[in-house]
This record gives structure tokens, C-alpha cells and sequence, in this order.
């Protein structure tokens, strides 16, 4: 029987989702917690791949397990996993769903701290200089991205892509006055290695004054590398919601 979970993680503590021979990451403390759980081995697929220290509030995997789930399943996999991975929901699919091939669209948002909050430490970036750059900036270079299919420009020289499109329907800079915060809101289709730290920052030096928007258009029209590329600190990052053409809850 095929099944898919949602959960969260703080990605704090692991090097990334997807399971690696030199360090921690969420993958491999799912699977072991399943696996002990079941009492078989399990291997999951995740919607997909997220940077050492990157969040994820919203995330979908799926897994394979012979026989059915015990009743008691959310709250005894919850009591496995440590205390920075929750499992939310699981639900019984066909055979043929997948977690990361059938997922349509992924939102990412991106949190700016303004000011020092000890309570936002490990899922935002200090960054109190953006409190003088003009929203207004910020949203300009947003507004470019639809406007592409392809985003060479952002994404991470050691990527490993076939090719660099990517259909994005939502870029947009929100003030949180609030909690004193700066959120980047973006949704794609799907989204190249380290595509939204990099597009932060570059949003980020056309607003210092570092970048012209210019660069940034011809970067874009050019499909060229940007000079002096900000890739902004992974804790202000994290996947918020994976979108799918069939229900999943």
C-alpha cells in the first residue's frame, strides 16, 4: 500500500531533506522511524529536495508498507521522531501517486528579521538594514519573474539541472509590521538548487544599491550569471505549501 504523510521540520539541526553518507538529514530520521514503527524497512520519497537549514511547514513524502497502518500510527511515529519533525496527516493512495513527480506547485516564503528576536533566531535573518530599503525596490525585481521561463541566473553553479525553466505564478515582497519582518512569498512549479536564497538577495542588493534592476533584466534576458550574487542564509527559508490535481488530506 502506497501512503502520503504531511509534516513539518525545522531544518535547523540536518544537512538538508534528502539523505546523505556524511551527515543528518530528514530523510534519513523518517525512514529510521518507520521502519522501527512497521517493523520492515522503509524508504520514502519527498516532494522535494530542501538546503542544509532550510524549514519545511508544510511538506508531502510517500511510502510503501506492507499491511495497514495501526490506529494509533500519527501519535506513535510523532513519539519516535525528536521534537523538530511532526507528522501531521497520512492517507492511504493508489499504487501510482507521487510525492514529488505529481506535485504541480511548491510556495516558499522567505523571512527578514528587522530586529534582534530571540524567538526567530533559527526561522528568520537578522538583517536590520532592510528596514531602510524601499518595499517598493524590492517588489520591482519580484515583478520581473513571471515575466521568464528560464532562470539561469539563480540557481547554484554546482545545480546539476538538465535546464533552468520554471513557471513562476506568485513573486511578492510582504512588511509584517507587526512581528517587524520582511517576508518573500514565491510559488513555482518547481524551483532550480538555492533559486530562492539567490533571488533574495539579488531583490536585496538592487535595494542597497549594490545591483541595478537592469542587471538583473539583462541577466535574465541573457541567461548570464549575475556579478556580485547574494545566496541570503538558509534559516529565513521554508517550504509552506505543495500543491497536487488530487486531494491528499
Amino acid at each position: 500500500m502506497r501512503y502520503f504523510l504531511s509534516l513539518a521540520y525545522r531544518g535547523t539541526r540536518y544537512a538538508g531533506w534528502q539523505r546523505q553518507s556524511n551527515a543528518l538529514s530528514v530523510q534519513e530520521v523518517l525512514e529510521k522511524a518507520l521502519s522501527v514503527l512497521l517493523r520492515q524497512s522503509i524508504e520514502v520519497v519527498g516532494c522535494g529536495r530542501t538546503d542544509a537549514g532550510v524549514h519545511a511547514r508544510y511538506y508531502v513524502a510517500h511510502f510503501d508498507a506492507e499491511g495497514d497502518l495501526p490506529e494509533t500510527f500519527l501519535q506513535n511515529i510523532n513519539g519516535i521522531l525528536p521534537n523538530d519533525i511532526a507528522v501531521y496527516t497520512v492517507k492511504a493512495m493508489p499504487a501510482n501517486a507521487h510525492a514529488r513527480y505529481d506535485a504541480t506547485e511548491r510556495h516558499y516564503h522567505y523571512h527578514i528579521a528587522l530586529r534582534k528576536d530571540p524567538f526567530v533566531l533559527e526561522t528568520a535573518w537578522l538583517y536590520p538594514r532592510a528596514a531602510h530599503i524601499d518595499i517598493g525596490v524590492l517588489q520591482a525585481v519580484a515583478d520581473l519573474l513571471p515575466q521568464y521561463e528560464a532562470f539561469l541566473p539563480f540557481c547554484k553553479t554546482d545545480g546539476g539541472n538538465d535546464h533552468y525553466r520554471c513557471a513562476i505564478r506568485l513573486a511578492r515582497w510582504q512588511y509584517l509590521s507587526s512581528e517587524e519582518q520582511l517576508v518573500f512569498h514565491i510559488a513555482a512549479n518547481r524551483f532550480l538548487r538555492g533559486m530562492v536564497r539567490l533571488i533574495v538577495g539579488t531583490c536585496l542588493g538592487v535595494g542597497n544599491g549594490t545591483l541595478s534592476l537592469e542587471a538583473v533584466q539583462q541577466a535574465l534576458e541573457e541567461q548570464i550569471p549575475l556579478t556580485k550574487a547574494l545566496s541570503a542564509p538558509a534559516q529565513g527559508l521554508a517550504l509552506t505549501d505543495v500543491r497536487y490535481p488530487y486531494p491528499i488530506l
